[in-house]
């Protein structure tokens, strides 16, 4: 009964047909990661415990890519954090609401998102996500093992010199991010609204996604300019060790909870 109850609603609709779509600018952009950053800062510690994780499990990621001769899967391991990255900062959407409402928050406003009404939404929105993250992987090494063979690189140096210097290498390159690019313009529709949307109100998952497709198709040039700030973002983020991260996940997390709070009615 509780599977068939998760299932449904999954599926229900209560209030999606109620639900506006605002046009928005690029000023209002700016003014999301504006609010997202004072968010942040409002509540520093409990961002910092929730989002060290990331860049821990993106050393760890690194490490195995280079203890287990998986140099191949390094990028897009370090690249496939944009596709889950909207499920880790479910948590984040649920302190930029209790902000909003004047409330107090605490490192348990972070667990509230557990009792929510939609939990079982979220659940399998997240689920979707991971399959995407999988699936992506596996293409990844196809196509790596489809120019390259089985064979393991010999060391760091050969694997780049083949990536770099060579035409399998550049077809690797091209052809990858342009592979990367769909994978991530699919769950950046899918999910840039209706994971906040899910925190916020009681709506199925199905009716959240159609919501944030929406939201995208409405919105097309400010859409895409807020998937180059976020994947901008991601890069710097990255770049020392990972640590940057610590920073960039929750401050893009808070800005995406106000930028659903602008675009949805």
């Amino acid at each position: 009964m509780a599977k068939l109850d998760v299932f449904s609603h999954v599926q229900r609709d209560p209030v999606s047909e109620h639900l506006g779509i605002r046009r928005i600018s690029t000023r209002d952009l700016m003014d999301a990661l504006r609010q997202g950053a004072a968010d942040f800062w409002a509540a520093p510690t409990h961002i910092f415990f929730i989002c060290l994780m990331y860049p821990l499990l993106g050393i760890f990621f690194a490490g195995l890519a280079f203890g287990y001769n998986m140099l191949p899967l390094l990028f897009p391991l370090m690249s496939g954090f944009a596709l889950v990255g909207p499920l880790a900062a479910v948590g984040l959407y649920e302190i930029s609401r209790e902000r909003e409402r004047g409330q107090d928050v605490s490192v348990s406003s972070v667990s509230n998102v557990f009792y929510s009404h939609s939990i079982g939404s979220i659940a399998a929105l997240g689920v979707l996500l991971m399959v995407i993250f999988i699936a992506w992987l596996l293409t990844a090494q196809a196509l790596y093992q489809s120019l390259f063979g089985w064979r393991a690189p010999e060391s760091i140096g050969a694997f780049l010199s083949e990536v770099f210097t060579t035409q399998k290498g550049w077809t690797l390159i091209v052809v990858g991010n342009a592979l990367g690019f769909i994978f991530s313009a699919a769950v950046f529709c899918l999910s840039v609204i209706s994971f906040p949307l899910l925190v916020d109100r009681d709506v199925g998952a199905i009716p959240a996604i159609i919501t944030s497709f929406r939201a995208v198709a409405a919105n097309p040039g400010s859409m895409l300019v807020w998937a180059l700030i976020v994947a901008g973002a991601l890069v710097v983020g990255f770049i020392p060790l990972f640590v940057g991260l610590a920073v960039v996940l929750p401050i893009l997390g808070h800005a995406t909870w106000h930028l659903y709070r602008k675009v949805v009615e």
